[in-house]
């Protein structure tokens, strides 16, 4: 099959995840096509926080987009705003809290691609 070369912001369905954020699958090879990466777009409200969890396999890479935020990962804190980047390994526990006024807008890259079933709450 071949992989799509694009998605539409306006037509990809957003979902909750085991963490609690909302997502929107930008590009995932079980929806589109591509082969051994997603890329999604995570929102986090005002005043909440995604739970505590690790994923066994994938790799993510948090880019911030818009809002500020408390990053946790294996129990170091640090904040986050626009333009921050952040590698996750795998097996790293992490969540992240919303901590400013407006949604927290966040890119996660993950390779392999996210799957429920490597989500796992800490």
């Amino acid at each position: 099959m071949t992989a799509p070369t694009r998605t539409r912001y306006t037509e990809v369905q957003p979902y909750r995840t085991k963490d609690g954020s909302i997502i929107r699958e930008l590009m995932h090879p079980a929806v589109h096509g591509n082969r051994s990466q997603s890329l999604a777009e995570a929102i986090v409200a005002p005043g909440t926080a995604t739970r505590l969890h690790r994923h066994d396999r994938s790799e993510e890479i948090y880019h911030v987009v818009t809002g500020e935020g408390r990053m946790t990962l294996e129990g170091e804190q640090y904040e986050v705003g626009p333009g921050d980047t952040v590698a996750i390994p795998p097996g790293a526990a992490h969540c992240i809290e919303n901590t400013g006024t407006e949604p927290l807008r966040i890119l996660c890259a993950c390779t392999p691609p996210y799957d429920h079933g490597d989500t796992h709450l800490v």
